[in-house]
């Protein structure tokens, strides 16, 4: 494949150019509508159930979303998630009758405490894409207390361990996806892990364009600042894309950061679960309508699912199930 030519985000004569003449490229939104961790009992706007998620993904679509990442809840636990590659092919599907040509990322870290074959199952679910960490998960995390009449309730959890990884397993993972024609979406916490960037693009087990989505404010990531996302930026390998998912309060400032520079952005109740302080998302589409609104005032388009998928290298076919 001709690897797409990316424009030089740290070229500031280019950036000037393409600012004045509000000719940055078009702002693919991703939607991460659910997440791994928290469920109806931290917001109870959150889609855990395939319809709600279906349904929440179309409107998401239909307010500017080009991109849905997805995590699929355990129908026995609807408080955590599964990697059981029957019920996300499922998920998979249902979205594609709804969403034609939304570009489909499943997670490979749906939940925590899942075993490396749990983790990967997901890619037999035929995603479009799949998100490929970049490094052990070091977390500690408090979890509400489940309370019903939600189902399956269950006490308060303090979260505190960590997901191993190493450079092997994580060029396995890369190697699983290429071979089944998945593009990795490399999930880059802090600068320490452009080495295993390196290292992927030496191995030729990821092919260019590459995508990094950079997590900011996650409790082992860099700190969510202005400079610290700048600092990521200029230290990109060629022929690469970012884009940006700030966690909790830092996802609209990280957000509207990522317009600006050139980027791209990914929103949604699986990073944050309120719209300001103290009001609660009433859905995931409220998200992207609010980013929408930024970068229309920013002179930003807002880029349609076809225009993604040339971005980003994927087929312009989107995929069936």
């Amino acid at each position: 494949m001709k690897t797409k030519e990316i424009w030089d985000y740290r070229n500031p004569y280019e950036w000037m150019q393409k600012t004045a003449s509000s000719s940055l490229p078009p702002l693919i939104i991703c939607t991460a509508i659910t997440g791994g961790v928290q469920g109806k009992e931290a917001n109870p706007n959150l889609p855990e159930t395939i319809e709600e998620q279906v349904e929440q993904t179309y409107a998401c679509y239909k307010a500017g979303a080009a991109m849905v990442h997805t995590h699929t809840r355990d129908p026995e636990s609807m408080g955590d998630c599964t990697g059981d590659p029957a019920r996300i092919r499922k998920l998979n599907a249902m979205i594609r009758e709804r969403c034609p040509d939304i570009i489909i990322n499943n997670s490979t870290s749906a939940a925590y405490g899942m075993s490396i074959e749990d983790r990967v199952a997901c890619l037999d679910a035929n995603p479009e894409s799949a998100s490929l960490n970049l490094g052990p998960d070091m977390y500690k995390l408090a979890i509400k207390e489940r309370k019903a009449p939600l189902p399956h309730p269950r006490a308060a959890q303090d979260l505190d361990a960590c997901t191993k990884a190493t450079y092997h397993e994580i060029a396995a993972f890369a190697k699983m996806m290429k071979e089944r024609g998945i593009r990795p979406e490399m999930e880059l916490y802090h600068p320490g892990q452009y080495w295993v960037v390196r290292d992927l693009i030496d191995q030729g087990v990821i092919d260019a364009p590459f995508h990094i989505q950079y997590v900011l404010g996650y409790v082992t990531s860099s700190f969510p600042t202005p400079a610290n996302l700048i600092s990521l930026v200029n230290e990109l390998p060629p022929h690469t894309d970012f884009s940006v998912a700030g966690l909790g309060p830092y996802q609209l400032p990280m957000t509207t950061m990522s317009i600006i520079l050139g980027g791209h952005v990914r929103v949604g109740m699986e990073d944050n679960v309120y719209y300001g302080r103290g009001r609660l998302l009433e859905s995931n589409a409220e998200a992207v309508e609010r980013t929408v609104r930024i970068a229309t005032e920013l002179n930003r388009a807002v880029a349609t699912p076809a225009q993604a998928r040339e971005m980003l290298g994927f087929s312009m076919t989107p995929s069936s199930y």
